[in-house]
């Protein structure tokens, strides 16, 4: 059976694992962690993307990030591409580093999120890669020493979970701390790890549970969450996708959402590439960059080096495109 296409959102809360080819180290030194880390220092502030929690072990990796304006895919292809090169280069090695592809999955954020940010965090323990919650609280690879203001890591977002715990620094990370240290005893938790109805439900247990009920829920591989939340994941997934088709079948190209954009603004086309800091100009160039990498799939890259803007002010406007209400406009008149 193919593989379904990974789902991916502006927003949405992603849980991402990837592994070494038959489960070997990719990570065989200090120095690998390390470079590993600088990459995502690199790679993740460059893109706008958050992250919340993470676990760097010696043969796997686990993020949890939330799409900014640039893909996942797009994301995760700069992190390990980079990575593998320099991994086999420093070591001699040829071949793939990575199992397959990477996994992804898309999480019901108020239901899963600390749910998530603890297990990711105790990953270290429950491999035996530190002996014990102290030890844990000063591991240099593993977010949880973020949190706890240990050890600084810029790309680390620790103020959107900590205002999960409380509004004072101090004692939310005393509430954090406490969170996660009683989710040792919880051990390995197999429902956390991949989306489909079992994970979603809770296990086999409370699945039988739901269905001796006599009730029904929608479920998908690659969704953790409540029927609603996949039900209404699935349906907006499928409108992008319709979307992103019929720009597709009609050929548009950055041309014509140029000539579209400046007509509905009301400005001349020229001007969209032109030095300037005027409003409307500012509002064309953001519906247009939306456009683009959201319904064209066009790289972030590619748009800002024809409208002659760097890669960072395109991922700004991407943002401000999205929500503009003359968005419907743009959509209504090229597709």
């Amino acid at each position: 059976m193919p593989r379904k296409a990974r789902i991916d959102a502006p927003g949405a809360l992603q849980h991402i694992i990837f592994r070494g080819i038959e489960k070997r180290a990719i990570f065989a030194d200090d120095t690998d962690y390390q470079r590993f880390l600088e990459r995502l220092a690199t790679v993740l502030p460059e893109t706008n993307t958050p992250c919340f929690a993470w676990a760097l072990m010696p043969n796997h990796v686990h993020l949890l990030m939330k799409t900014g304006e640039i893909p996942i895919s797009t994301i995760m292809r700069r992190l390990l591409t980079g990575y593998a090169v320099q991994f086999n280069r420093r070591h001699r090695r040829h071949g793939h580093l990575f199992q397959n592809r990477y996994r992804s999955f898309l999480c019901e954020e108020e239901k899963y999120f600390k749910e998530l940010v603890r297990y990711l965090h105790l990953n270290p323990l429950r491999a035996n890669v530190v002996h014990d919650f102290d030890a844990l609280s000063n591991y240099p690879y593993c977010g949880h020493s973020v949190m706890l203001g240990n050890i600084e890591r810029g790309w680390h977002d620790t103020d959107y979970v900590l205002q999960r715990f409380g509004t004072n620094v101090g004692q939310a990370r005393k509430a954090y701390s406490a969170f996660v240290m009683k989710g040792i005893p919880l051990g390995r938790r197999p429902e956390l790890v991949g989306g489909g109805l079992v994970r979603s439900m809770g296990g086999w247990v409370a699945l039988k549970e739901y269905r001796d009920s006599g009730r029904s829920v929608a479920s998908d591989e690659r969704i953790l969450g409540s029927g609603d939340f996949v039900k209404a994941t699935l349906r907006q997934a499928n409108e992008a996708m319709e979307k992103r088709g019929r720009a597709r079948a009609k050929g548009l190209d950055l041309d014509q959402v140029k000539r579209c954009v400046a007509d509905l603004v009301s400005v001349p086309c020229e001007t969209i590439t032109s030095v300037g800091r005027k409003r409307k100009v500012a509002l064309a160039r953001s519906l247009i960059c939306w456009f683009a990498v959201e319904r064209l799939q066009m790289s972030a890259a590619d748009v800002a080096r024809q409208l002659s803007l760097s890669p960072s002010a395109v991922s700004r406007l991407i943002d401000r495109g999205r929500n503009e209400t003359l968005r419907f406009r743009v959509e209504e008149s090229l597709l």
